[in-house]
């Protein structure tokens, strides 16, 4: 499967051109890993009215994963996680819960993040960090269980199980 990726970048700097934008780019350079292709890419103001109509647009056009950049923190203009939230049909905590873990080792400041995922359709929201560094980092945290996510969410997965039960199968060999 090919997956079709949205890449939304929010920064009130970023959409006046004031700022260039270096996450989405790089998270675009990761993605060419797992035979994704960055279908829709827009930078947008930290306008919670704006992200949610993005959300919905693009899960509309049918995009597989959508990733957001910035807006995720404490500051009074950070709006995406609940731009994010008023989009959403389901949660998918674990996965915000593994980011956050897994900048925790690198930073005590990764607890600061209010980022969110979930689903809306057949589309798996993830909100990443504004900073290009916090961005790929927190994507290098879940990038290998994308593909099966998505998979899951299209209704495309038939065996959840099997990855486990084969990892089982090989500990149990070298017993």
């Amino acid at each position: 499967m090919n997956l079709k990726v949205g890449i939304l970048t929010i920064s009130d700097k970023g959409s006046r051109g004031e700022r260039e934008d270096r996450s989405g780019p790089a998270l675009q350079a990761m993605l060419s890993g797992i035979k994704a292709e960055v279908a829709q890419y827009k930078i947008v103001p930290d306008e919670k009215e704006i992200i949610s109509q993005v959300l919905v647009d693009w899960s509309e056009l049918g995009i597989h994963l959508i990733l957001t950049t910035g807006g995720t923190g404490f500051s009074p203009r950070d709006n995406t996680p609940e731009a994010t939230l008023a989009v959403l049909e389901k949660s998918a905590p674990g996965i915000s819960e593994a980011i956050r873990f897994y900048g925790l080792q690198k930073t005590p400041r990764a607890m600061l993040s209010r980022a969110v995922a979930g689903i809306r359709k057949q589309t798996l929201i993830v909100n990443l960090p504004g900073s290009e560094k916090g961005a790929r980092e927190s994507l290098e945290a879940i990038i290998d269980v994308l593909p099966h996510a998505i998979e899951t969410v299209c209704g495309l997965a038939s065996e959840c199980a099997a990855g486990r039960n084969e990892e089982r199968g090989t500990r149990n060999e070298k017993r």
